[in-house]
């Protein structure tokens, strides 16, 4: 039997050095996917430790889905990241929606009252979506309807969406990431929430533990309450997620796929580095954990040093979804996205779909290629050009109005910018807040995002300077 050694310097417990150790050999090779782990009682023998003390750890491993074990066989090392269920599970219970979720804070129903004024004279910058100014011409093509049928048929929809779209998104991806995707990895949606939806409940079921950036747009999804999934937030760093959190996260919860917005990330802005994203993949692919990545503000940088490209990019294990969508590039109006992935996960999510929302519609998809095919170039220049403007002007505006009080990192993309008081306390950042609201400036608090340390965020794609003159 090869060596098994741990440290029993007394900083973990031994169960969780067992663990370490097996996680570590699996990493360097040693344990290959599909290996059949010596028996619990040789490890206990090997490491001069109790025999339950090797099940816990062989257990904790099971549960996380790096260990597999078949009864009167052992114990292997899984070959299965995705650990598809053998039935799409539809889960209605409503119930399990976080309540905190749910309840709104004391600022949120004082700035509904706000809005209800429907006036001009307010400023909602807790709005992460395009301006009517910056939404497309969306020119359709001169075509009867007789003619767009037609073109349907031609177009032998599919559950993964009509071929010349597919085809117009990978060209995009080549375009804007050089980033070569087969067609058969992609399957359009009608945007990123129901690709959430697709996979929380045909990869995921209730009771799982899915790990998320600390803190993160997708605390505030009710659909993952509503599916029973629990949050684990990871801590971030300037570089993103840190592997430091990932690892305590889960050592301590089974976690069943990480989801993560690495470029340009809501609501921080921050940017995944080159070196974290290849950590993270090299952690994840150890642990046998999928990665889900929501891309939604990738294409829109404003600085050339970003270094902007999907973890998608760097997967060569086909351990990472990949989430992209048009409503950032043209407004929620056109709710058009895609997701990449291996094409057995993606026939079984399309097949889910089809239980609960039929096919796709052909108009939209047909609107959705027309406009990547004929307008996206000029339109993404055109407005990656004005929210480096808006960008500018609000963090102009947010220094001449509180100095060097404020902290925040200036935008390099996307749509938002993330602000905290570092030397004020909850309360005195509370009062900033109800003191913009009542010149009816809005902005999102960071409680909203999973954040416990008075953060807030504001988005300037909606910022207009006139407001403030």
């Amino acid at each position: 039997m090869d060596k098994w050694v741990i440290s029993q310097d007394g900083s973990l417990p031994l169960y969780q050095e067992i663990m370490l150790l097996t996680e570590e050999k699996i990493k360097s090779g040693e344990l290959a996917p599909g290996t059949r782990l010596p028996s619990e009682r040789k490890l206990a023998d090997a490491l001069d430790v109790n025999r339950s003390t090797v099940i816990r750890a062989m257990e904790e491993l099971t549960a996380q889905g790096v260990l597999i074990r078949k009864k009167g066989s052992g114990t292997y090392v899984n070959p299965d990241k995705w650990g598809l269920q053998t039935k799409p599970l539809i889960n209605w219970g409503t119930s399990l929606t976080n309540e905190t979720i749910k309840r709104k804070s004391a600022y949120e129903l004082a700035a509904d009252k706000v809005r209800a004024q429907k006036s001009e004279e307010i400023l909602d910058l807790s709005r992460g979506v395009l301006s009517a100014d910056l939404l497309p011409e969306l020119k359709a093509p001169q075509l009867s309807w007789k003619e767009l049928v037609q073109q349907e048929k031609e177009q032998t929809p599919r559950n993964t969406g009509i071929h010349s779209l597919r085809e117009s998104v990978q060209s995009y991806l080549k375009k804007t990431y050089d980033m070569t995707v087969p067609l058969e990895e992609i399957m359009i949606t009608s945007g990123t929430q129901n690709a959430l939806f697709l996979i929380s409940q045909g990869l995921l079921k209730p009771g799982d533990a899915v790990g998320i950036e600390a803190p993160s747009y997708f605390y505030s999804l009710r659909l993952f309450q509503a599916a029973g999934l629990r949050i684990v937030p990871i801590p971030m760093d300037a570089e993103g997620m840190t592997v430091k959190g990932l690892q305590e996260a889960s050592v301590n919860h089974p976690l069943k796929m990480v989801f993560l917005n690495p470029i340009f990330q809501n609501p921080t802005g921050l940017v995944m580095s080159a070196k974290r994203k290849s950590e993270i993949l090299d952690y994840c692919l150890m642990k046998r954990i999928p990665v889900v990545e929501d891309d939604a503000y990738g294409g829109l940088s404003f600085d050339s040093s970003v270094e902007n490209s999907p973890l998608k990019k760097r997967d060569r294990q086909q351990q990472v979804i990949y989430l992209g969508t048009l409503s950032k590039l043209a407004g929620h109006h056109l709710r058009i996205g895609w997701m990449i992935g291996p094409p057995t996960i993606l026939k079984e999510l399309a097949a889910i779909r089809l239980q609960t929302d039929s096919e796709l519609s052909f108009l939209p998809q047909f609107m959705a290629d027309h406009f990547l095919r004929t307008e996206i170039d000029e339109h993404q220049d055109k407005i990656t050009t004005e929210l480096q403007k808006r960008a500018r002007s609000m963090e102009k505006w947010l220094r001449a109005e509180f100095g060097d009080e404020i902290d925040f990192q200036p935008a390099k993309g996307g749509f938002h910018l993330y602000c905290r008081f570092p030397d004020k306390t909850k309360e005195e950042v509370d009062d900033i807040l109800r003191k913009l609201l009542e010149k009816n400036i809005i902005v999102s608090e960071g409680q909203k995002f999973g954040d416990q340390m008075n953060g807030f965020r504001l988005s300037f794609v909606n910022f207009r300077e006139d407001f403030l003159e």
